[in-house]
């Protein structure tokens, strides 16, 4: 079942200043802030020194809303515009695959449906319109 759609907000290495931004001027609450060095790394994919200081993943609640962030993770291209997805939440992978499948047609797969630290069925995915999507499977399923 789909649960929730988050906007998620990916910045240019900029997302801690953008949190503090958002904080104040929604009257927001920071409820988690990880950075990309307090993650589990992959060594596969090293983490530069200069970009482990960057936000992997934060949340902040503006009223009832959730509203995530990141920054880029380095070596993924940024531009301005590109840099608000749609985090759509489920609780249970057949689900997330279910919806990858709907997207993935006529679309482009950035991040296969894979099981990650954070999530059991973790993708993303910009479909054919354009609008890019982050598929993520609650922990406790």
């Amino acid at each position: 079942m789909i649960t929730m759609l988050v906007p998620y907000l990916v910045m240019n290495g900029n997302a801690t200043e953008a949190i503090t931004f958002y904080q104040e001027a929604l009257l927001a609450e920071v409820v988690v802030m990880q950075t990309f060095g307090e993650m589990p790394q992959n060594p596969e994919m090293p983490l530069p020194e200069e970009a482990k200081s960057l936000i992997g993943h934060a949340t902040i609640k503006v009223g009832q809303t959730d509203l995530m962030f990141s920054d880029a993770f380095p070596g993924t291209p940024h531009q301005l515009g590109n840099q608000v997805t749609i985090c759509l939440c489920t609780d249970d992978v057949d689900t997330s695959k279910q919806v990858f499948a709907a997207l993935e047609q006529g679309g482009q797969v950035s991040v296969p449906l894979i099981e990650t630290h954070f999530s059991p069925g973790y993708a993303v995915i910009t479909d054919k319109f354009g609008v890019t999507w982050q598929l993520y499977t609650n922990m406790h399923q």
